[in-house]
């Protein structure tokens, strides 16, 4: 179901609703003497406001989601809701999702909530490692971008509650010339170095796979996205490269897990 749009619909209807009692309907009921309205009316009209208020802050502020997968641990768990900062990265129309103000754009480390490329109608969320024109190399489950290497730190095991199987958990950060975004990732020893795509992708042209991994130079107005739990999660490596125009916003705070609230907080 397209949300924004049955809210759009929502805010038309009850607005309609809200200026005709008002140019038409009240005076009529306070010439007859009448204080009560239609309960027609009364359930269309009377909502316009909150319908209006709700649909203005999901669509330019922020939007709440819940994590599904596991593809973000440990940064993100099953179960968390989120916010997701909805002009970060500039002003769009709802429902049609077109940018109208250019306010900034993805960073390399971003938390980004985006349109799933092969289906629309479906939300992902991932972190942008590579940004338009970047040259991103995975080799061996490391990292380098435009020739600069990230370094990796750690290595403690850790139970992804997912796959109830032990994974090594990595800090990862940029270059300081590259953002210096520093975060938390997870390996799985266990699992090969290389991905290989299901299917051809806008843009494969662009990547050459290997056995140990893959490298890509990224299209303009494109991003590409990896999810923390590297070896648990379908991105870029196999459904390819982010359009701009799908970008929904940048995740920032867990505001509930029902599992454990003390998930609440930001992260990076």
């Amino acid at each position: 179901m397209n949300f924004a749009l049955l809210l759009f619909v929502l805010v038309i209807i009850s607005g309609i609703a809200w200026v005709a009692d008002k140019l038409y309907f009240a005076p009529q009921r306070r010439a007859a003497g009448i204080d009560r309205m239609p309960l027609w009316l009364e359930y269309s009209a009377s909502f316009f406001p909150v319908i209006c208020a709700v649909f203005v802050l999901r669509s330019f502020l922020v939007e709440p989601f819940k994590i599904p997968s596991g593809s973000m641990i440990p940064t993100l768990q099953i179960g968390d809701f989120i916010l997701v900062n909805k002009f970060t990265y500039g002003i769009r129309l709802p429902v049609i999702n077109k940018k109208i103000v250019e306010l900034g754009s993805p960073q390399r480390g971003d938390v980004v909530v985006f349109r799933y490329p092969r289906d629309e109608s479906v939300d992902y969320i991932k972190r942008i490692v590579g940004l338009p024109g970047d040259v991103i190399e995975y080799q061996d489950k490391r990292l380098t971008i435009n020739g600069q290497p990230l370094t990796y730190s750690g290595g403690e095991p850790y139970l992804d509650p997912e796959s109830m199987r032990y994974a090594k958990e990595f800090a990862e950060a940029f270059p300081i010339a590259l953002g210096g975004n520093r975060h938390e990732i997870l390996n799985n020893p266990d699992r090969p170095a290389g991905s290989f795509p299901s299917e051809r992708f806008p843009g494969f042209e662009n990547c050459q796979y290997q056995n140990a991994g893959l490298t890509c130079k990224i299209p303009a107005g494109h991003y590409f996205a990896m999810g923390d739990n590297r070896d648990n999660s379908a991105d870029s490596r196999f459904w390819g490269f982010v359009p701009d125009q799908n970008i929904v916003g940048r995740a920032f705070f867990v505001w509930l897990n029902l599992g454990s609230l003390s998930r609440i907080g930001g992260f990076q």
